[in-house]
């Protein structure tokens, strides 16, 4: 198992040279899940317990003094994806059966941004460039997902073949659904949180964006990501293999399109738009995140026409504003619900149906390939897609 290392750059990070742990699922909603549960149970529980030891260190800032109460919380958001995403409940449920858990305790983690009421101030980072500014015309998409550090060790990845949906190749950790990756329709996605005002108790966050990777178009993918009983909003960075790009700012009841017209799009966790900024909470604590998108849209820049896989592993490994930089590393100063770091960095190739992961802060880590293995649409296909 990987462990903390030191380095150059912080006495203490979580990194490794290893490959991610992959898992190979096939069948319906449920028998994938159950298939995932088996195979990482061991990491499935250490990630629950590490949040059930967060709510009890955390309980008077949280306002959720027991894990009986966080389960109470999370029901409260059940029957809405079950109505709306059954299939996704499913999925979970069995993620739960293989894993040998109670459905519920899983369901508080699937949550845990709602019942936290975003106290988890993340620092992930995300970015696209189109065929046109590649320098060997591929489309590119990079990620850095910043998260708790005790969650590095429980990183995997899901290469999955639904009965009924495209396959797909996706990053996911601990017990929470996958909602980070692309599918055989050239659709990517990335999720950077976002701090509205307008949350409500509706389909949790991950749901939503789960069913992203479900869709076969554009114009489906960014419909999902705002279904209308969505309980908040992520930033979905959406691309599609035409070298179409999106940034989709969404809360709750609202939303805005950033559309990559020069080729380029970026984002990390504060508003971009006018729009969503008016309902932004707390923006001032969001320095960090500009600092961090200035930053990726200075290097992105600065390489038009010569961005390549390489380059992007580069860019992620990038340190200015250091520990809170687009390599995000731990501060141990901070309160235990506010250390975060780099736990999974990611390079998605929709051209050639390829991601590049380092497991852990990429500055110390190695990129190991992996590649989506479905049957191969034509280009048409893939750019049209089914409807």
């Amino acid at each position: 198992m990987p462990q903390a290392v030191h380095s150059d750059c912080d006495p203490v990070t979580y990194a490794t040279r290893q490959p991610a742990p992959i898992v190979h699922v096939q069948g319906s909603h449920y028998q994938m899940g159950c298939q995932v549960g088996e195979h990482r149970r061991a990491v499935i529980h250490a990630s629950l317990a590490t949040y059930r030891g967060l709510f009890k260190s955390e309980a008077a800032r949280l306002h959720i003094h027991s894990w009986k109460e966080a389960i109470l919380h999370a029901r409260k958001y059940l029957p809405f994806a079950e109505e709306s995403v059954p299939q996704y409940v499913e999925e979970l449920r069995g993620i739960a059966d293989g894993a040998g858990l109670d459905f519920n305790d899983l369901l508080v983690l699937n949550c845990m941004e709602a019942l936290t009421e975003d106290a988890l101030h993340r620092g992930c980072t995300s970015l696209a460039a189109a065929p046109e500014l590649t320098a060997d015309g591929s489309l590119l998409v990079g990620h850095n997902e910043d998260w708790l550090p005790e969650d590095f060790e429980s990183v995997y990845l899901i290469h999955a073949q639904p009965d009924d949906e495209p396959a797909f190749l996706a990053i996911t950790y601990g017990g929470l659904l996958p909602n980070i990756g692309f599918n055989q329709y050239g659709i990517a996605q990335c999720c950077d949180s976002v701090y509205p005002n307008d949350v409500r108790v509706g389909v949790p966050r991950i749901f939503v964006s789960r069913a992203v990777l479900a869709t076969t178009t554009l114009a489906g993918a960014l419909q999902a990501a705002l279904h209308h009983r969505r309980a908040a909003g992520y930033n979905h960075l959406i691309a599609h293999a035409s070298g179409e790009l999106y940034n989709l700012e969404a809360s709750a009841r609202d939303f805005e399109l950033i559309y990559g017209l020069d080729g380029l799009v970026a984002h990390t966790n504060h508003y971009l738009s006018r729009r969503m900024r008016a309902i932004e909470r707390d923006g001032d604590a969001l320095l960090a995140s500009r600092v961090r998108y200035n930053r990726t849209l200075r290097l992105l820049h600065g390489q038009r026409g010569r961005i390549s896989r390489a380059s992007i592993q580069t860019l992620l490994s990038d340190h200015v504003n250091f520990p809170e930089s687009i390599c995000n590393h731990v501060s141990i100063d901070d309160y235990p619900l506010d250390r975060q770091q780099t736990i999974a960095a990611l390079v998605m190739d929709l051209t050639n149906f390829t991601m590049d992961v380092a497991w852990g802060t990429p500055c110390c880590s190695e990129f190991h390939t992996y590649r989506l293995d479905a049957p191969r649409l034509s280009l048409g296909e893939r750019l049209a897609g089914s409807g």
